[in-house]
């Protein structure tokens, strides 16, 4: 079931080619790592991201409840 929205950003975004995927809710990890066998483009880019879970800085071992936003941001040039 699909109740938890992946928020992609800039090259997280290009490498998936979504701005949002729909994912069941888990540990962040295992989203993660369910997110790059669908687009292995990913894979690339995850090491270099950082996420937010419901806009508070989350890891690996953090559970994702049902309902929940996780944004994918991959570093910014710029500034």
């Amino acid at each position: 079931m699909s109740n938890v929205e992946i928020h992609l950003f800039a090259a997280a975004r290009a490498a998936v080619g979504m701005t949002v995927v729909p994912a069941a809710a888990g540990r962040l990890s295992t989203i993660l790592d369910r997110l790059a066998v669908e687009f292995p483009n990913f894979a690339t880019v995850r090491p270099q991201c950082s996420y937010l879970v419901d806009g508070v800085s989350a890891q690996g071992e953090t559970d994702v409840p049902s309902g929940s936003r996780v944004d994918v941001l991959p570093p910014f040039a710029g500034g």
